[in-house]
Parts: structure tokens; C-alpha cells; sequence
């Protein structure tokens, strides 16, 4: 029944297998294999004469992506995680005897593009110049069933690369095989990731881990999913952020606490929006928005370096600079820079009534702050192509922020631009658990309108608050975003190795 689903390819490769396994050849044997170099080592560092001893014996193993015939010869490009190296395969040399069988059978009609192999021989230049593995011990250590989408090669250059995205984000396993290119970004978001964290542990923060499963999904104004403890019979949601739990800490002593967390918000995907996505939050005792701003500056910097080398990086064509200080514009600047109307005095029937004259889709649902914030989205942000601070935001979209220390009606809030999208969100923080107690409650009227992404109320959490929170400032970034502006990739699905995708239908 299941050769039926299969494409013809697919069908031979499997009587290979079983061709190899009447010749007493194990296609998956033991994963034990004594690799001593890669490919990127050994042309890095083969000088030919000057130093052919040391590589007189090497042995490698990786995928097999070319073989050209030349009857009793052959060559091959092997590619293993460092990148490819040419082999070159004798008949005589791979088998001495007069039994041949390895060489005319197996390598030569069982073999296939994609198979991995494990070699053992020396290094050589051949007369064409190009550092090759001369081939004199040859295991097959995976038979492969699959074939790879078709990618030829041409003086060492690739083309007719797989670029449907469809494919590439479903199969990323696959994706990396024949784009190996695509390995690189995600090597740059590990940078990313480990400069961070050695910017914030050598300012002496503590990395934390906070629950991911909740009972209340608090710290954002986001849809959450849903699901159920069955052994506590209660609704649970998977966290849309970590900041309430962060706090608690700050609360229990912690003087500056960081954690690196998957959250999960059950709305829209596009090119900047995946429903599980990667945030780095900290916070600080005894900081405030100001000192977070700077410091945001000197992290970013730091993680641009780190990454690429420099301070500069090119997105969809634009120079980005990440060298500090940033520029800084208040909201109510912003939004009547690029709209020439100031709102700052506008009530929520004046604020829709703006928003319906300047084309903006609003619904009766949407309260003063989602108004303002429905505002700058659609006229102010994709002007922002250099980092840049929009700061202190009215106190209506902002529930978790304290009150501005001189500006009535606004908080101590900054949101970082750049090249046209959020990348950050920062606060003083809001530590009086009576005004706490009153921004909830205006959340949960929000909820009753219909607003969905409005925050419940966290009762643990006000309780925490009551105990006593110092001064503190607060961030999140969105490392995906940021991931995306320093290796310059257009879509957040280039820089999640496995995307959320809508499920396949029928047999793969």
C-alpha cells in the first residue's frame, strides 16, 4: 500500500536498499565514525607541499551532493556542516582486491545525490587547482530515500537554488541541505543571542526561567490561546509574556533579572508576525525609562558588532546604524509630525472621529489608547527607518507603566523603531499596586466592550505589588525582529529555523 504514494524515485531508491541489504551492507550501521576534520579545515588550512603530511591521513563524513563518472574513476562533492570539498574516488584504490563490487555496485548504481558517506584518504591539488580528498577507504553510513530538489552547479556556483518559501519554511531540513547558505543566519542569531547574554551577565543580571503555562496570561495586551489542565480541571493559556513574573522577582529581591522567552499570542502571521516568537525581558531595581534608553543603545551596539562586524547593517537596500545615541520624539511629536495634528488634548470621540478622517479603520470596541495606537501605526511607524525612541505614550495604552514624573496623562514609556517596525518596549514600571489595582480594572470595561487583546486582571500579581516593588525599568525586545534587521532577512520566517505553517493535507 505504501509504494503507491510513492514517486518513482522514490521507489528505486528503496530497491537500492534492498539490493544493499542482499549484499550484506548495513545502509544505517552504527553512528560511531572517527571524523577528524571537516571540509572548511582542511581548505583553510592545506597548503599543498608545505604541509601534505599533515593531512596524509583524513577521514570526514557528509552528505554526497554531486558524483561525475569516469568509469574507473570518479569525483565528488561531499558536504558536510562546515561546507563541501571535492573527493575523488579510484576503483582500484577503494578496492585493492579483485573483488570490485564496492565500487562498480554500490558506488556506482546504489548510490544516490544525498546519500551520506564517511571517507577516509589524503588531501591533494588537482590540475585544475582545487583542494580534493583523494579517496582510499569509503563507507556508506545513510542511505537516503528522499531526493533532494535538484540544485547544479557551475564553477562552484550555485543556481537554480529552492527558493519557494513554501517548501523552504516546511522543509527546513531540507532547505538546509540545498540552500546551505541559510545556516549562516541562524549561526548569526546564536551570536546574537550569546552577546546578549554576555552584555547582561557581565553587568551582573541573573538569567531566570518563568512559567510558560498560566493561569493568567498577563504582561501584554494580546490574544492568548487556550487550553485546559485536565488534572486541575481550570483553563490555562500559554503566556503572551513573562513581564508579571519578572516583577515578582524584582519584588523578592532580585536587583536585575533576564530571561530569553518563547511567548505565544493566537493572532495574525505575516512577514514581521509569528504566533510563537522570541522575546528577551529584563528588569532593573532602582532604574528608570532614561538609564534604559542608554542602555539599549550600548547592547544593540554591541550586538551589531558581535554579529556582523560593525554598527551598520543593510536592510532591503537601507543602511541601518546601531552606533549610539539613537534619535528621540515624543508620540504626540510623532503623530503630528506625519499627520500635522497634535491630539494631545483629544478625547476618544474626537480621537475616532481623526482616525475616520485619516482613512483609519476603528470600531466602536477600540477605547482611547487602541485609538492612538491604531494612530501612529498606520501614519507614524514605517517612517522610522533609523533606531529611534518614540517616548512618552499616553497613559491609556499603557496599564503597566508609571505615571509620567512631569507630563500629566502620559507615562514614562519609550517603544524603539527601526527600519519601520517595534523592536523594543520599555518602562518605568509601574510599582503602586492601588493605581495598579484601578489600570485593570479599566482593562477588564476594555474587555467587556469586545476588546480581546485586553489584559485580565492578575490578583497574584497586585498582591505582589502590595509587598512592596522598588523603582524599577523594564524592557522587552523582539529578538526575531532584531535577528531579522542584523542579518538583513526580509521575513521573520527566515529567522525562525521552523515557522508556524498551516497543517499538510493528504500523504507528504
Amino acid at each position: 500500500m505504501l509504494l503507491q504514494h510513492l514517486s518513482e524515485q522514490e521507489v528505486i531508491r528503496r530497491e537500492k536498499l534492498a539490493e544493499l541489504e542482499k549484499l550484506g551492507i548495513n545502509p544505517y550501521p552504527a553512528p560511531l565514525y572517527p571524523v577528524n576534520i571537516t571540509a572548511a579545515q582542511i581548505k583553510a588550512a592545506y597548503k599543498g607541499e608545505e604541509n601534505k603530511d599533515q593531512f596524509a591521513q583524513v577521514c570526514l563524513a557528509g552528505r554526497i551532493m554531486s558524483i561525475r563518472d569516469m568509469g574507473k574513476a570518479s569525483f565528488a562533492v561531499l558536504q558536510d556542516s562546515s561546507g563541501k570539498i571535492q573527493l575523488y574516488v579510484k576503483r582500484d584504490e577503494i578496492c585493492p582486491g579483485d573483488d570490485k563490487t564496492l565500487y562498480d555496485k554500490v558506488w556506482k548504481h546504489l548510490s544516490d545525490i544525498g546519500d551520506i558517506y564517511g571517507v577516509k584518504g589524503y588531501v591533494f591539488t588537482t590540475k585544475t587547482g582545487e583542494t580534493s580528498v583523494h579517496v582510499n577507504e569509503l563507507t556508506m553510513l545513510t542511505k537516503a530515500l528522499k531526493p533532494l530538489p535538484v540544485v547544479k552547479e557551475k564553477e562552484g556556483e550555485t543556481f537554480d537554488a529552492v527558493t519557494d518559501p513554501e517548501f523552504r519554511y516546511r522543509q527546513r531540513y531540507a532547505d538546509l541541505i540545498v540552500n546551505p547558505h541559510v545556516k549562516e543566519t541562524f549561526i548569526k542569531r546564536t551570536k546574537l543571542i550569546n552577546s546578549i547574554r554576555e552584555f547582561l551577565n557581565d553587568k551582573g543580571a541573573i538569567e531566570v526561567d518563568t512559567p510558560v503555562l498560566q493561569s493568567i496570561p498577563g504582561g501584554a495586551a494580546a490574544r492568548p490561546f487556550a487550553t485546559h489542565h485536565n488534572a486541575l480541571d481550570i483553563p490555562m493559556y500559554m503566556r503572551v509574556a513573562n513581564e508579571l513574573y519578572l516583577k515578582r522577582l524584582i519584588v523578592g529581591g532580585f536587583d536585575w533579572v533576564y530571561e530569553f522567552s518563547r511567548n505565544f499570542r493566537n493572532e495574525g502571521m505575516d512577514r514581521t508576525h509569528n504566533p510563537e516568537f522570541t522575546v528577551l525581558e529584563f528588569y532593573v531595581a532602582y532604574k528608570d525609562y532614561l538609564w534604559m534608553m542608554e542602555t539599549t543603545e550600548q547592547l544593540l551596539e554591541k550586538a551589531a558588532i558581535a554579529v556582523n562586524g560593525s554598527t551598520e547593517t543593510v536592510v532591503d537596500g537601507k543602511t541601518i546604524s546601531f552606533r549610539a545615541p539613537f534619535k528621540r520624539i515624543t508620540m504626540f511629536d510623532a503623530i503630528k509630525e506625519h499627520t500635522g495634528i497634535d491630539i494631545s488634548e483629544m478625547n476618544e470621540d474626537q480621537l475616532r472621529d481623526t482616525c475616520k478622517q485619516l482613512h483609519i479603520a476603528v470600531d466602536k470596541t477600540m477605547g482611547k489608547g487602541k485609538l492612538i495606537d491604531e494612530l501612529f501605526s498606520e501614519k507614524c511607524e514605517h517612517q522610522y527607518i533609523q533606531p529611534t525612541f518614540i517616548i512618552d505614550y499616553p497613559v491609556e495604552m499603557s496599564p503597566l507603566t508609571k505615571k509620567h514624573r512631569s507630563k500629566e496623562g502620559l507615562v514614562e514609556r519609550f517603544e524603539l523603531m527601526v527600519n519601520g517596525k517595534e523592536i523594543a518596549n520599555a518602562y518605568t514600571e509601574l510599582n503602586d499596586p492601588i493605581d495598579q489595582r484601578e489600570r485593570f480594572e479599566e482593562q477588564v470595561k476594555l474587555m467587556e466592550r469586545g476588546d480581546d487583546e485586553a489584559m485580565f486582571i492578575d490578583y497574584d500579581f497586585l498582591r505582589a505589588l502590595e509587598y512592596g516593588m522598588p523603582p524599577t525599568s523594564g524592557i522587552g525586545f523582539g529578538i526575531d525582529r532584531i535577528c531579522m534587521l542584523l542579518t538583513g532577512e526580509p521575513s521573520i520566517q527566515d529567522v525562525l529555523l521552523f515557522p508556524m505553517m498551516r497543517p499538510e493535507t493528504g500523504d507528504y
